[in-house]
């Protein structure tokens, strides 16, 4: 479709954690700076791990919790560090079909919900079968890039 498109993303590791009563805008920071330690050596291994993109957060409907993850770089997918930090965590997402909606310019957490919504709309309009009660919002770009900028928002196929 012009608006979307369905990807299929395998069976994966993440590093992740929840921040509870912020908005998603605070969330974001907080969650990315612990995990941003983690990858800068607090872990059990206190190994340094390459960042990788896309920086995902989890906005669930009606609730203030956001789930914020870094996806664990490939070489590590087997055995990936413990996190050092109680509130960071590795979780494995299973194999799941996405459809994806893109955007660019730098991505408000309004901006997210509004690209979620019209995604929403154009899914119900075609018939698509969806979990409406999350989407994730996915960042490409280190806040230092300008142009050119690339933001997604997921749904997850049902």
């Amino acid at each position: 479709a012009k608006d979307y498109e369905l990807r299929q993303y395998e069976t994966a590791k993440w590093v992740s954690t929840v921040i509870r009563g912020e908005t998603q805008k605070e969330a974001m920071h907080q969650g990315f700076w612990k995990l941003f330690h983690y990858i800068q050596g607090k872990n059990d291994k206190e190994m340094k791990i390459d960042m990788t993109v896309p920086v995902t957060c989890l906005v669930k409907s009606d609730c203030a919790d956001f789930k914020v993850s870094f996806f664990v770089p490939f070489e590590h997918q087997d055995s990936p560090p413990q996190p050092s930090d109680s509130d960071v965590f590795i979780e494995e997402r299973k194999a799941a079909a996405i459809f994806v909606r893109s955007f660019g310019g730098f991505a408000s957490p309004e901006k997210y919900a509004e690209e979620a919504e019209v995604l929403a709309r154009t899914l119900r309009n075609s018939g698509q079968s969806f979990h409406e009660d999350f989407f994730y919002t996915a960042g490409y770009d280190s806040p230092f890039k300008l142009f050119n900028r690339h933001n997604e928002v997921w749904y997850f196929k049902k």
